[in-house]
């Protein structure tokens, strides 16, 4: 099976439509990779179609699921994954992401929902996350995801995440923002959360801004930019568990591509600083 060093490396960006024909056009230097929502582009023909063919012709391509449910008890959408199989071969996309959430009961439920952190849930989820390895016949990589109320926990969100890469013996995807946000609206420590987190399994890492309500209340908005606490959790990150792929989200307030770039080449500029270190330590 790929994994994903296979495939991506250094500094990569959210592929948007609001600036795909501008990165066709005029090639973002600092961007060494992009990530896709699959369901925003599966059945996009005509002019949009091609374009994003042409992208993925070009550059190197991750696939970050929105809709699978992987939390659900809702019966496992398997067309769906088959159909992702056939648009990652299309386009030569080697690598899948999704959410440790769900998102449907009985029909769609357009937010991320948490998982109650409890065994049974455990044993769930990782049974479903290993049909979908099985199906598209690779690794994933599921994602830590901000949530705002933990019902039924029996756990802690690490030991749970945890429990749940290993039982399904999956990557991870680790989000750096996330981190800061549940950390400071569930009162526990950032870095110790990160320093539990199994280094072997760190496929790739997301880093986006979030929205702050209040000192102790902040939402995962995805729509400003990075702070500096998350710049430097990311470079804990590097730190405790080497330099890997990272990729930045911007889904709402989108600025102008240059702007995008700077936090681009922040993501290299920290990874540089870091890879030498880290090389240094494992001589």
């Amino acid at each position: 099976m790929d994994t994903i060093l296979n495939t991506v490396s250094g500094a990569g960006l959210g592929l948007r439509r609001s600036f795909l024909s501008e990165a066709l056009n005029t090639p973002l230097q600092a961007v060494d990779f992009y990530e896709v929502a699959p369901e925003n582009w599966m059945t996009i023909g005509g002019k949009l179609g091609k374009q994003f063919r042409a992208m993925t012709e070009r550059y190197a391509f991750i696939c970050h699921g929105l809709s699978l449910s992987i939390g659900s008890t809702d019966p496992l959408d398997e067309d769906f994954i088959r159909a992702l199989k056939q648009f990652m071969a299309t386009h030569g996309i080697k690598f899948y992401s999704e959410h440790l959430s769900y998102c449907s009961h009985q029909g769609h439920l357009y937010d991320l929902m948490p998982i109650p952190f409890t065994s049974d849930a455990v044993k769930h989820v990782a049974a479903r996350i290993r049909r979908v390895q099985d199906i598209l016949e690779q690794r994933i990589a599921i994602e830590n995801v901000s949530y705002y109320a933990a019902p039924g926990q029996e756990m802690a969100e690490i030991d749970f995440f945890n429990a749940v890469i290993t039982e399904a013996d999956c990557d991870v995807l680790l989000d750096i923002n996330n981190i800061i946000v549940n950390s400071v609206n569930h009162g526990y420590d950032a870095d110790t959360f990160l320093r539990a987190m199994p280094a072997a399994r760190i496929a790739y890492a997301h880093i986006a801004g979030h929205y702050v309500q209040a000192d102790d209340f902040l939402i995962d908005t995805h729509g400003a930019p990075v702070i500096d606490p998350v710049w430097a959790l990311l470079g804990k990150a590097y730190d405790y568990f080497g330099v890997f792929p990272t990729l930045l989200e911007r889904d709402f307030n989108i600025p102008p591509v240059a702007e995008l770039l700077q936090e681009v080449s922040t993501i290299k500029s920290i990874q540089h600083a870091w890879k030498p270190q880290y090389e240094q330590q494992s001589a």
